[in-house]
């Protein structure tokens, strides 16, 4: 980061030395019409040079203001240019120094229940004797089986083929014995799951700890005894899954315990109910899904809560919640979908309203120069109307001890999460400027520090920065100030 800094500043620089050809120009053309109005008009001409000299000194502190104006600028110029490579550098390294999020964008199906059954299917064909005969084949009617073809081993329990022999012609018979699923729907489905966004530090992106937790049941349909098969899809995009715990009437199964990690079978009496509790952790991106369209059956009791702390819109064509409670700016909210006796070809798709931690400190750090020049406006306009009297200097370090604060703020994002790191400096960088003003200035330094907080919030900076605007006038429009307190 310090040598993106240095390349900034030199850029900077360069820029600069490009403009001071033209600046020499200008300052020699006016010199020279200078010149030529002392020439014409001597007497004026001195009069002029005496007056700009008895007001020498306060105009160059004026121009200290300027100058500080100036040099914050450039360094949060030279902040802002160096926070994006960073964060463009981590994001197209091979390594990483610390932890990058372990998922991405969630999509988690419905489990399956199916009574297995098994059938039988008999099949026979009539061989003619001169058939057999053309066919040659010696050594037995056996070696005739391999023309027959296998039948798919994955569903064949068992099975048995032979010739028999019937007056003239050879009779082949194949009876096999194939184990088939037939779908079995949800009695009740309770999901909970719950979203918790984490900013880590040093901007390496926002990722949520998510929190799945599910309760089914499901009825043998049967008089008699049956084998049932529950399958649970592992989540996709959900990276390493942690706590993977499957319970079926009480008793706890553990991922290896089961098939493909998933995948439950037992026997289940005629009419029993079994209840299967379903939990596990793991990490994501974006959003989170619960995919129920990929087998339309219906749905006769479906309890689905999503809570998270971060706001959240729906993807086109999903199902939107039945019920949706929020809160104001961005913060916690429940989402909850029942339904009953349905059959739909939708899915629960949630997409989370957030910009990318390189994105929003970019805005961050465009909006913090236009924010030191409306904080030395701002305190004009507020010492006028309190009819302060207003230190240039003081000015000019409140200025300077407000961009120190913004630069502060960009290299803490390299240690500390971004909604950290930026209100901390911008806190720093108050301090200074009131330190350098006085409380009685805290006001407009106290709007300009929160200007470039106000994009922290991702999807509400345009409504903040007007209410802070608004904010702004409405004490600046009802302030009655004293008479003649001077200013460090």
């Amino acid at each position: 980061m310090v040598q993106t800094a240095l390349a900034a500043v030199l850029d900077a620089f360069s820029r600069l030395t490009a403009l001071a050809l033209p600046l020499a120009v200008t300052l020699g053309a006016l010199l020279l019409a200078l010149l030529l109005v002392g020439l014409l008009d001597r007497d004026r001409f001195r009069a002029g040079l005496n007056w700009a000299g008895s007001r020498l000194p306060l105009l160059g502190r004026w121009v200290l203001v300027a100058l500080a104006v100036g040099a914050g600028v450039l360094a949060t110029h030279v902040t802002r240019r160096a926070v994006d490579a960073r964060l463009g550098a981590q994001l197209s390294t091979r390594y990483a120094n610390a932890a990058d999020p372990a998922g991405g964008q969630t999509v988690q199906t419905a489990p399956r229940v199916s009574v297995l059954t098994t059938r039988t299917y008999s099949r026979s064909l009539v061989l003619p004797t001169d058939v057999y005969a053309r066919l040659n084949v010696s050594g037995g009617w056996e070696n005739l089986l391999p023309y027959f073809g296998n039948p798919d081993g994955l569903s064949v329990q068992d099975l048995r083929e032979g010739f028999t022999r019937r007056g003239r012609n050879l009779i082949y018979t194949r009876d096999v014995t194939l184990q088939t699923e037939e779908p079995l729907g949800l009695d009740t489905t309770r999901a909970r799951v719950d979203l918790r966004f984490v900013n880590p530090a040093g901007g390496r992106g926002t990722y949520y700890n998510a929190t799945f937790a599910a309760d089914y049941t499901f009825t043998n349909p049967l008089k008699e005894d049956a084998t049932i098969r529950f399958l649970f899809p592992l989540p996709e995009g959900s990276g390493t899954l942690s706590g993977f715990r499957l319970t079926v009437n009480g008793q706890g199964y553990r991922a290896s315990d089961l098939t493909n990690g998933s995948l439950w079978e037992g026997r289940v009496a005629g009419g029993q109910t079994v209840r299967v509790g379903v939990a596990y952790r793991h990490q994501g991106l974006r959003g989170w899904s619960y995919r129920l369209s990929d087998r339309r059956e219906p749905l006769r009791n479906l309890d689905l809560t999503v809570t998270a702390n971060r706001p959240a819109k729906f993807e086109r064509y999903s199902l939107y919640p039945t019920d949706a409670a929020r809160s104001a700016f961005g913060g916690n909210q429940t989402l909850r979908w029942q339904l009953q006796d349905v059959i739909t070809a939708q899915n629960v798709a949630v997409v989370f309203s957030q910009g990318s931690v390189r994105e929003m400190l970019a805005k961050t750090g465009w909006v913090q120069p236009p924010a030191l020049l409306l904080a030395a406006l701002l305190a004009l306009v507020w010492a006028r109307l309190r009819r302060l009297s207003l230190a240039p200097l003081g000015l000019a370090g409140a200025v300077l001890g407000l961009a120190v604060g913004f630069v502060l703020g960009g290299v803490l994002t390299a240690y500390l999460p971004p909604l950290l790191a930026v209100p901390l400096g911008s806190l720093v960088g108050l301090a200074f400027g009131v330190t350098a003003l006085g409380r009685a200035c805290l006001p407009p330094l106290l709007v300009a520090a929160l200007v470039p907080l106000a994009f922290l919030a991702v999807g509400h900076s345009g409504l903040l920065v007007t209410v802070l605007a608004a904010g702004a006038l409405l004490v600046g429009l009802r302030t009655r100030g004293p008479t003649n307190p001077h200013l460090g």
